[in-house]
């Protein structure tokens, strides 16, 4: 993405929106983790905190981002409710972060994991 205005112009790449949602997802209660969007690595992998843009697909239609987050979450937690947070804290935090409209924020929950409570 590109802003431009009479000053210069900012040019911000679709890692670092990819990294912005990704720390934002990570934020919400109930979310043990991002999951990887490759085949390859395995549905349902947890990803490690260096690799949350792995766990978000950035596209860009009209000058506007729809993301797609694919997720882990802690067994026991309402999975609809954790989706909807990921969802608002995502859009909010990206939009407010780099200034461009986020159309849409789309959660995939890729699995399930039981947290060891010691």
């Amino acid at each position: 993405m590109e802003d431009k205005n009479d000053i210069g112009s900012v040019n911000i790449s679709e890692e670092v929106i990819a990294t912005v949602a990704g720390a934002a997802a990570t934020e919400c209660y109930g979310l043990v983790g991002m999951a990887s969007t490759k085949l390859k690595d395995g549905i349902g992998h947890l990803l490690g905190k260096e690799d949350l843009k792995k766990g978000v697909e950035v596209s860009i239609e009209d000058g506007e981002l729809t993301l797609k987050l694919y997720i882990i979450v802690g067994y026991g937690v309402n999975i609809a409710e954790v989706a909807r947070n990921v969802m608002e804290r995502v859009k909010y935090s990206v939009e407010k972060q780099t200034g461009l409209k986020v159309k849409s924020v789309n959660v995939n929950v890729q699995g399930v994991k039981i947290i060891n409570e010691t």
